[in-house]
């Protein structure tokens, strides 16, 4: 009942997100120069949280526009209406809507949808991840001077040792490729299905993660915070890899050479 509740919300919140692009729709700011929210990010918010609540009014959902729905259920629903506003709104369909679910604190399942390339990735806790239907892998790649990697930026940007630059630029000055799509949920099921080897950002949101993490788990591969740990979609720093190239990502990330 849970998935294919979570099937029909994504889709719900994806037909939203096909109605509004390339069309004219009204842009507000949030924090930071161009943290946008835009009229298509509402209807698809609206769209999946009245679908979640026609079929299980008790459930806590936790949303990046609306906040928190509370409620005493053990099952949380962390939605992102539109992953990749900035592209959206500039016509750029690298978007999606993600959605995770989450019972008595550990991440469940997950769906993430970027219908302008008809992707549907979905992952449940011990059963894997599927890309439209067929199993995914994380790549293979054990040296990380030869892998593919993704990272985001913030919109608010904090000065600190081993920040976002300083990272992006080691892996650049050693000819690493290193991409920059604009959203963490396609970022990560992306490394879950073995296009990028890694994936790393220092400022991310519940939402942003809970549904891709479990992803990349479920496809074999690593996720954890800066310090190793075990990762919460309920703190900043996320690092992602095929496990292969992880410890080594680490070590860049934390200060140390490639």
């Amino acid at each position: 009942m849970l998935q294919t509740t979570l099937l029909h919300a994504v889709q719900a919140g994806a037909a939203q997100l096909q109605h509004y692009f390339n069309g004219r729709f009204e842009i507000s700011n949030k924090e930071g120069a161009n943290n946008l929210v835009t009229e298509a990010d509402h209807a698809a918010e609206k769209a999946i949280i009245e679908v979640i609540q026609n079929n299980h009014p008790d459930h806590f959902i936790l949303s990046e526009e609306t906040g928190e729905i509370q409620s005493n259920s053990g099952i949380k629903w962390i939605i992102d209406p539109i992953d990749g506003t900035v592209n959206f709104a500039n016509g750029i369909p690298i978007c999606c809507v993600s959605i995770g679910v989450e019972k008595e604190g550990e991440m469940i399942l997950g769906a993430v949808y970027n219908p302008f390339m008809n992707e549907l990735f979905m992952a449940e806790k011990g059963a894997g991840a599927t890309l439209n239907q067929k199993p995914i892998k994380v790549s293979t790649k054990s040296e990380l001077l030869h892998s593919c990697l993704v990272t985001g930026f913030p919109y608010t940007y904090t000065q600190s040792p081993n920040g976002p630059l300083e990272v992006f630029e080691k892996f650049i000055r050693k000819g690493v490729p290193v991409r920059r799509l604009g959203s963490a949920a396609i970022d990560l099921c992306w490394v879950a299905a073995g296009r990028f080897d890694g994936f790393f950002e220092h400022s991310l949101q519940a939402w942003d993660s809970a549904a891709g993490f479990l992803m990349v788990t479920e496809a074999g591969g690593t996720v954890t915070d800066f310090a190793g740990k075990v990762y919460s979609p309920y703190q900043p720093h996320l690092v992602a890899t095929n496990g292969s190239i992880h410890h080594e990502l680490l070590t860049v990330i934390n200060g140390g050479s490639l």
